[in-house]
């Protein structure tokens, strides 16, 4: 304990990265001051029918990612999900459309093309999602708590341009905070706005648990092992790669190359368990939307039995297609983003080969296969960590702490804190520091 603290006043000792901290946690200060802003025209005091609407179900996940602005009709109500949902059209469109393919490939010049696509992409999305969910307001809330008007135009056109706005502010926000702070700023902001949620829910735990003499302080006990448990295995579920052998023939004096294997220099290729991160999930629950929505259309028993299974997130049904359409996008997702043909031909361009291998499509083809296998037991676990709120609320625990065993929130933030903790450990590194998770003494600067 006593070393970690040391690292810590390391952290302080580097003007640099000091600052980019500062500026990190001012900018998340700003972003959750503003999830509490209300929509003007709105009564503050008459949301609690939107808040109940988002204690249980889909609400509730639109709820955790905005940090509690949907249910406060807050400025930042849509948060930065239209942003996600725009570079996840921009990424898949990349596959099929030859401009954004070449823009991917331009390097530097292609990426500020591809970003300012996304602004744009964004802006579109949130002028769609605002009505949406001016149109839920006026289905949840009274009457009353409209002070413009019930249904009026003034209040459509100014809360749209305003959540647009908002959307608009918090992208800026993210991109901000990766360019000046310390980690990926849309990360960051969703990661602040799920741990936003996560006092509240403990809270509501412990008063069922304890106060109500609903299980006990064992029962409590338990559940925070369980808890730190799936934590665990979240770190292992991203930090976990198969490492490749590759060995780099040593170049002659005569500029040839002498396939040596005790001269060369043996590296490795990490190919990651869970290439694909998070994006399976999002993708599956993006497409679990779409069958209540289809069966709401029809009032009959069968449309409205299939509405209603679809709708409960903690059902059976609901989270075995769940699990089915993870493991799908696991395996997409990963074939389009792990460019296996492009590694080989990179190996071999340097003068590498993994051995027993031959260089080029026999590469490809094998790099591919690994691929595949590793990909089959990480997608299985991925699914599994995605479903575990379901059956940790069939064990009797109340839904806004169960969802923090699992599911999206728990990957993102798992991932959002390694990749921070791993950029500040780089910065204290390079000042001969040790990291954060190492001993905090000063290391002695190499000649």
């Amino acid at each position: 304990m006593k070393n970690f603290f040391e690292s810590l006043a390391n952290v302080w000792k580097i003007e640099e990265l000091k600052n980019r901290i500062l500026i990190t946690l001012g900018l998340l200060l700003v972003y959750r001051f503003g999830a509490h802003v209300t929509l003007p025209g709105i009564d503050a005091t008459q949301l609690n029918s939107l808040a109940g609407q988002t204690k249980n179900g889909i609400g509730s996940i639109l709820d955790m990612f905005t940090g509690g602005a949907f249910s406060k009709a807050s400025v930042f109500a849509l948060g930065i999900m239209p942003y996600i949902s725009a570079s996840i059209v921009v990424q898949l469109m990349g596959i099929a459309i030859p401009y954004l393919q070449k823009l991917q490939k331009d390097g530097e010049s292609g990426r500020k093309k591809l970003n300012q696509i996304t602004r744009w992409l964004t802006i579109l999305i949130t002028l769609v999602q605002g009505p949406g969910y001016i149109y839920n307001l006026y289905q949840t809330l009274p009457s009353s708590a409209f002070m413009l008007g019930f249904d009026s135009f003034s209040f459509l056109f100014s809360s749209v341009l305003i959540l647009t706005t908002g959307t608009v502010f918090a992208m800026w926000m993210g991109e901000k905070i990766t360019d000046k702070g310390i980690g990926n700023g849309i990360s960051l902001l969703i990661m602040v706005g799920i741990l936003a949620r996560l006092p509240q829910a403990f809270i509501q735990e412990f008063s069922s648990t304890i106060t109500n003499n609903n299980g006990g302080p064992m029962l409590l006990v338990i559940e925070i092992i369980i808890w730190l448990l799936v934590i665990i295995a979240c770190v292992l579920l991203v930090m976990a790669v198969r490492k490749i052998p590759v060995q780099y023939a040593r170049r002659t004096t005569t500029g040839d190359f002498e396939q040596d294997m005790m001269g060369g220099n043996r590296q490795w290729i990490p190919l990651k368990l869970n290439a694909s991160g998070v994006m399976p999930i999002i993708f599956a629950q993006a497409i679990m939307f779409i069958p209540a929505a289809l069966a709401g259309l029809s009032q009959s028993e069968t449309s409205q039995s299939i509405a209603g299974a679809f709708s409960n997130m903690f059902g059976f049904w609901y989270n075995f297609v769940f699990a089915s359409l993870i493991v799908v996008f696991t395996f997409f997702y990963t074939a389009i983003t792990v460019p296996t043909n492009k590694m080989a031909d990179d190996l071999k361009r340097s003068g590498g080969f993994i051995p027993g291998v031959r260089p080029g499509a026999e590469t490809s083809d094998y790099l591919d296969h690994i691929m595949s296998l590793i990909t089959f037991p990480g997608s299985l676990f991925l699914a599994l960590i995605a479903v575990f709120p379901a059956i940790i609320v069939s064990l009797g625990v109340q839904q806004s702490w169960a969802m923090f065993f699992g599911g999206t929130s728990l990957i993102i933030m798992v991932g959002v804190a390694i990749d921070t903790i791993q950029q500040i450990n780089s910065y204290l590194l390079n000042k001969h520091y040790d990291g954060l998770m190492k001993s905090g003494k000063n290391r002695k600067a190499v000649a």
